[in-house]
């Protein structure tokens, strides 16, 4: 008795993360706030803002390179990389670009610029618009400048417009014209931040990066990055995608790099919002991050199911594992692991850093 031979994989084009934080990837572990969060703001404050601080080249480098081995291994070609180091702002960008690279990851990056840190190295207290650029904003946007004029693939940064003066926020958006590239930034993730969209309006053009869009009250110029799993892990609210007039992305938002799970939980909140949604609406975000990123098209993984490639599969199958992944030709991950660089080696390296990493995290004031 004969059987027909049925393929038990298939391929897909590579996997774009729309909104990443490498340097977070090395947040695993860490202590814990020293009070309890009160609200958004708060736990920046209290964690997020003391592990930027806390970063110095060598755990950027090892953070960077750990979350390119991740989204290589699930099949994630191409990250879009918002960086912020307020202590080792100079050659970040060019260590996250040497990171991916050796594993074989294509990035786009760019400092997150802000003035949430005063001329005196302290974190200001006050979480709100302040009025005067700080030297801090100011070595920022110079990174930006200097990763664009070396002519790598790249952005121009701002952290949030809550977190900005107007003159950091206009002089973003000038080096952005000037380079013809957009302006990737956080806009109205939490209630803290509403006043976003007034204060963004007179500078966003088409190719700005509008990243989260939870509570924007009006309608902006750009492209709309979706990140329900860290919208919910950190209760700002579900940002109603399909109800924006923008094109929209998924990211992780620093949250893991495996972007077909970014997408199945996408899935689930999106159908929780609105029962009449299907995958395929997902599939077309997934989609839309390979129009802003199109060289993840020429890419290639391999996936031991033989299906991937159909949203009505990879939305309700959690058990597709990546055989193989191909970045412009050249093999990255083959038989379970990456090529260019020892996987063993990587995460024990990262977890040095990540060890010295937490203990700077200690000397941080928040």
């Amino acid at each position: 008795m004969s059987h027909a031979t049925v393929s038990i994989s298939s391929t897909t084009p590579g996997l774009v993360n729309a909104h990443h934080h490498l340097y977070s990837a090395l947040a695993r572990g860490m202590p814990g706030p020293r009070s309890r969060p009160t609200s958004f703001a708060n736990m920046l404050q209290l964690v997020w803002w003391r592990l930027d601080a806390a970063h110095d080249l060598d755990s950027i480098y090892w953070s960077a390179q750990l979350g390119a081995l991740e989204a290589a291994l699930a099949g994630t070609t191409c990250i879009i990389d918002h960086h912020e180091s307020p202590r080792a702002i100079e050659g970040s960008l060019e260590t996250i670009q040497r990171a991916c690279g050796e594993v074989g990851v294509r990035v786009r990056t760019c400092y997150g610029v802000t003035d949430r840190w005063g001329d005196d190295g302290t974190l200001h207290q006050k979480v709100s618009p302040l009025s005067v650029m700080t030297k801090g904003a100011i070595a920022g946007l110079a990174e930006c400048e200097r990763h664009l004029t070396a002519g790598h693939d790249a952005m121009v940064g701002l952290h949030a417009a809550f977190t900005c003066s107007d003159e950091t926020i206009a002089a973003a958006s000038a080096l952005a014209t000037r380079h013809g590239v957009g302006v990737h930034v956080h806009v109205a993730e939490a209630v803290d931040d509403v006043q976003a969209g007034a204060r963004l309006a007179p500078y966003a053009t088409n190719d700005w990066l509008l990243v989260h869009g939870v509570h924007l009250d009006r309608d902006l110029p750009g492209v709309l990055v979706h990140n329900p799993r860290s919208n919910m892990n950190n209760g700002v609210g579900y940002a109603k995608p399909t109800t924006r007039r923008n094109t929209v992305l998924l990211g992780s938002d620093g949250i893991g790099s495996d972007m077909a799970e970014e997408s199945r939980l996408a899935f689930v909140r999106l159908r929780e919002f609105d029962q009449t949604q299907t995958p395929d609406t997902v599939a077309q975000w997934m989609e839309n991050a390979r129009d802003l990123f199109p060289a993840a098209r020429t890419d290639q993984v391999t996936w031991r199911y033989p299906q991937a490639d159909s949203p009505w599969h990879a939305a309700f199958t959690t058990a597709m594992r990546v055989e193989q992944v191909a970045v412009g030709g050249v093999v990255i991950v083959d038989d379970g692991t990456t090529t260019r660089v020892d996987e063993l080696e990587v995460r024990t390296k990262a977890a040095a850093a990540a060890h010295k990493l937490h203990q700077r995290m200690e000397t941080v004031s928040s």
